[in-house]
């Protein structure tokens, strides 16, 4: 029996960023009815790339659990897109094609520990994922990110808990489960994610022409997230994610922070009354 196509003919939500938190936004509120397309740079730096809907930048299409997404090269593609039931990803980190998408609600989620460019002004309703934005002045409401007790809690005045530069942790551990560049250079893959891997355990080198460095593992666990081969990488940049708790099935499914993050957004979408969601069925 054919599944029922996803239905997306609500308001737009344009997402800035298609990594792995935004990706878990834009799966809640494509599931929720809404109209969701995300920007990305031409090359993104993806560290869980088969749960991110910005892998379709160099594959043209992925799906993310049961829902696909597709890269556009103009605005003008995504009403296609969306009857199509899918997620238009668009390589459009300026927002260049902000006037013609006219989104009710903007969702910066790119992660980046600082406000690139993101304005109240964009859209009806705008939320600012994490550290670098401030409630009331350059977005409507900020959502906490840090793991803990406050995840996704919407702050309407005031900014995000600040960055500790310490990874979350998972299975009792925080900075040893994430692997960072030691060099600038070319990474290469030497395992692939979904594998079980031990300490010492080669995961790929960085090769710069002069020198090759190895990557390897610090702890036990499943290799949950890996940049793609071949991938030009700046000096401590997160390269890879091991998952202590040794579960593959993680590897392939989205977080419970992302999706924590998709229904405070949801949530904020909601509680501000300027829209509902649309959720028939074809």
């Amino acid at each position: 029996m054919e599944e029922n196509k996803l239905v997306m003919n609500g308001p737009v939500v344009l997402i800035r960023g298609a990594g792995e938190q935004a990706s878990g936004v834009g799966w809640v509120l494509a599931k929720a009815g809404f109209r969701v397309v995300m920007t990305e740079v031409a090359e993104p730096l993806m560290v869980r790339w088969p749960v991110c809907f910005g892998t379709a930048v160099s594959e043209a299409r992925w799906q993310v659990e049961g829902i696909p997404a597709s890269r556009v090269e103009d605005p003008r593609e995504c009403e296609a897109v969306w009857q199509a039931g899918e997620i238009p990803v668009l390589i459009d980190p300026e927002l260049e094609g902000l006037t013609l998408l006219n989104p009710l609600v903007l969702v910066d989620a790119i992660m980046a520990k600082r406000n690139m460019g993101t304005k109240r002004s964009m859209a009806l309703r705008t939320f600012g994922l994490g550290p670098g934005f401030t409630a009331g002045v350059d977005v409507d409401v900020v959502v906490e990110t840090n793991r803990g007790h406050h995840l996704g809690r919407l702050i309407y005045d005031g900014a995000a808990q600040p960055n500790t530069g310490v990874p979350g942790e998972i299975g009792g551990l925080s900075r040893e489960r994430v692997i960072y560049s030691s060099k600038a250079g070319i990474f290469r893959v030497k395992r692939s994610i979904g594998e079980q891997v031990s300490v010492g355990d080669c995961l790929g080198e960085i090769v710069n022409g002069i020198q090759t460095a190895k990557v390897v593992s610090s702890i036990n666990g499943v290799l949950r997230g890996l940049l793609r081969t071949e991938t030009s990488v700046s000096a401590q940049v997160k390269i890879g994610d091991v998952d202590p708790r040794g579960h593959e099935e993680y590897c392939w499914t989205i977080t419970e922070k992302a999706r924590a993050l998709g229904g405070a957004v949801l949530l904020g979408i909601l509680e501000c009354g300027i829209i509902s969601p649309l959720c028939s069925k074809d």
